[in-house]
């Protein structure tokens, strides 16, 4: 085995730690009669190797080697060494991607190519594996074939003759997958591949089958999927909750040969960890791969919204509580991208938080935590869950400071006055968590029975080394009631304020006396000394402008912080020069030269000032408008300015544009591969900000 290894100069190679002289003992391991060694070194060929999907010389100098294993019968746990070959030979880059790489990453655009053409050439021992004794290998290879190989005609060909031959389910449910891939990077074979498609999905075939030929329809040819898909999901979902549970692995743990679960021993790699994630995902599930099908049909469906949330309303009243886990899941998902009504579909996610089964009760309480006030179906499902679970109130972590449990903080974001209970006893705590104060912005008014106890807490830190982090939720808390009376302690942090974390500390407290206005007076002393401290001038000048209304003392301090290097310091000092209105019109002149400024969120911050101290929108909306159709993220701030300004004229520039967003069905901020736990909350802010920004009525296209 492994002829000619010891003639590479692994040596002289690299991989993303270091030299590449342990790869041949990778190789080797991979090679292991013992399951441990042998996840080991698939651990080491994905974390070094091929680390983060790179190709690196030592890579390609493993290929001929990896496909020896590959094809080696005595090899376990084959089917993940034709994963990795799929992966080291399967990445794509398109002309957009090759445009814009620089000089550093030429070396490295050679190695994928190299290994695309590496893998693709003995990319024909994978027409053999399709019929591998071995039901992981047979798993893996369909997908390396419709991946890798240069004749995909003669692949879906091959496809379709194994099917009916094929014994596995899951290994069932990967040729048909394979012949989505093929259809999506081979159009001309989409034609052919949706007619398979189909068939399976329309003649008698068992109901996994048709859900994954369906699934692939949505995904490559979806005008091709039938006029009642949530009809028929929904059935072939019940056909399948008749299905008892499986005691024995699927294809995907038969990956591992005969190995037993006493045969591994628990593995601290990322491989034996999302092993160990698949079992429990698994477990209990007569068929743990549909929720796979599910997500990858709702991809498929992409905007179709109302199908989406009809399908998910019928999985929420399954009684298959790993069905419901998955849609509760899955709404999260579709509400995040997409807006559309979900009242109905909130109120079953709602339902869940009283399933005996936990997993699914915490899966819940997370995405109700995300919708903010789209969560209101299910204020009292929150309510008792909250009143029921005092344990769940808060959640402590292995490193970090505490922080609120889900249930809790979507109930707050709600502003809901029954969350106060949990939040009071949050402030008792030693170490109170480090969202309170959040939560208690969200509740606004409802939350001013706890101002007493914030004052108290905050009165009682040290201003040692940990000052910022007790105090900062409590100064948030404070900040967000205006609790004028609690000044005497905000004044004291801001005098005693420790080195360590002493700016942020100071800014906290500055912004709390701020928002206490003429209530903070007898911290007046204190803001005029600040205004003169370098990195403190504006948040002291703008809460001494709150406490004194005194535009003079503080218009010197931010037009001179206007002309800092530092564009955070310029930003800061224009919204700050804004709120003191005509009185700051002596700048305007300055803020109109930023309107020209190479950075975008300046550029926004001047338009609104100049705006706000000269009364005249003619030379700030086109800033605005430009910045909005160049980042979607300022939409926000850009109309919130909007509304200030009162309704947009019928025929003008911004209507359109804010009509144009009423009308959109996908959400401003929806990103694909990842997301932000307020993306909703914003855009639903966004949609808000629109309609109030303009007259009469705007369309649909929203969420409420």
């Amino acid at each position: 085995m492994f002829t000619g290894i010891d003639e590479v100069d692994w040596a002289s190679m690299e991989h993303a730690y270091g030299p590449a002289d342990d790869v041949p003992g990778l190789l080797y391991g991979l090679a292991s009669a013992d399951p441990a060694e042998r996840e080991s070194a698939l651990d080491g060929m994905y974390g070094a190797v091929h680390h983060q999907g790179d190709v690196y010389a030592c890579t390609l100098a493993c290929i001929p080697f990896l496909f020896e294993l590959a094809v080696d019968p005595g090899i376990r746990d084959r089917g993940g060494i034709v994963e990795l070959l799929t992966s080291i030979g399967g990445i794509d880059l398109d002309e957009d991607d090759e445009s814009e790489l620089d000089e550093d990453e030429i070396e490295g655009v050679a190695n994928y190519a190299m290994a695309a053409a590496a893998v693709s050439a003995g990319s024909s021992v994978f027409f053999e594996l399709v019929a591998d004794e071995d039901p992981g290998v047979r798993l893996a290879a369909p997908l390396a074939l419709a991946t890798l190989h240069g004749r995909p005609g003669r692949v879906l060909e091959l496809l379709r003759e194994r099917l009916p031959a094929e014994a596995d389910d899951e290994v069932r449910l990967a040729l048909v997958e394979a012949a989505g891939r093929i259809a999506l990077r081979h159009r001309p074979l989409a034609g052919q591949a949706a007619d398979w498609l189909s068939r399976l999905a329309a003649e008698a075939y068992p109901p996994g089958l048709r859900l994954a030929a369906l699934a692939q329809l949505a995904r490559c040819a979806p005008d091709a999927l039938p006029g009642d898909v949530v009809r028929v999901v929904s059935g072939l979902l019940r056909e399948l909750r008749s299905r008892p549970c499986r005691p024995e692995p699927s294809a995907a743990q038969a990956q591992n040969g005969d190995d037993t679960a006493a045969d591994r021993v628990a593995s601290p790699t990322p491989v034996g960890q999302l092993r160990e994630l698949s079992a429990e995902h698994s477990a209990g599930r007569s068929t743990p791969w549909a929720a796979d099908l599910l997500r990858t049909l709702h991809v498929g469906l992409d905007d179709r919204v109302e199908d989406r949330t009809a399908l998910l309303t019928d999985q929420l009243c399954s009684p298959d509580p790993w069905q419901r886990l998955d849609a509760v899941r899955m709404s999260g998902g579709l509400i995040r991208a997409w807006r559309g009504s979900y009242e109905g579909l909130v109120r079953l996610v709602g339902a869940q938080l009283t399933d005996p089964e936990p997993r699914l009760a915490e899966a819940a309480s997370h995405v109700l935590e995300e919708l903010f006030g789209l969560a209101a179906p299910a204020a009292d499902a929150l309510a008792a869950r909250v009143a029921s679970d005092p344990g769940t109130w808060v959640r402590e972590w292995a490193s970090g400071p505490p922080g609120l449990g889900s249930a809790v903080k979507a109930l707050a974001r709600l502003g809901d006055a029954r969350v106060l209970p949990a939040l009071e006893q949050a402030l008792e705590r030693p170490e109170v968590p480090h969202d309170v104060g959040f939560a208690i912005r969200c509740l606004g008014d409802a939350a001013a029975p706890l101002a007493g106890t914030l004052r108290r807490r905050l009165g009682e830190v040290g201003l040692d080394e940990s000052a910022y982090d007790r105090a900062s939720p409590l100064l948030a808390g404070l900040t967000a009631l205006r609790a004028g009376e609690a000044a005497p302690e905000v004044l004291r942090v801001l005098r005693g304020a420790p080195e360590y974390r002493g700016e942020w500390l100071r800014t906290a407290a500055l912004r709390a006396l701020g928002s206490f206005g003429p209530a903070a007076r007898c911290a007046v002393p204190e803001l005029r000394r600040l205004m003169l401290r370098p990195g403190a001038g504006t948040e002291a000048a703008q809460a001494l402008w709150a406490v004194t209304g005194d535009a003079a003392a503080v218009l010197p301090v931010l037009a001179e912080e206007l002309r800092a290097e530092q564009v955070h310091d310029c930003r800061a000092a224009a919204s700050a020069l804004g709120g003191l209105g005509r009185r700051a019109e002596a700048v305007a002149p300055r803020l109109r030269a930023l309107l020209a400024h190479e950075e975008l969120w300046l550029r926004v911050d001047a338009a609104i000032a100049l705006w706000e101290v000269s009364g005249r929108t003619g030379e700030s909306v086109p800033v605005l408008l430009a910045a909005w159709e160049k980042n979607r993220h300022v939409r926000v701030r850009v109309a919130e300015c909007l509304a200030r300004m009162g309704p947009a004229g019928a025929g003008s520039d911004a209507a359109q544009v804010l009509r144009a967003e009423l009308l959109s069905v996908r959400r401003h901020n929806a990103m694909d591969g990842g997301y932000g736990s307020h993306d909703t909350h914003e855009d639903e802010k966004l949609l808000a900000l629109c309609r109030r920004a303009l007259p009469g009525d705007t369309g649909k296209g929203t969420s409420s």
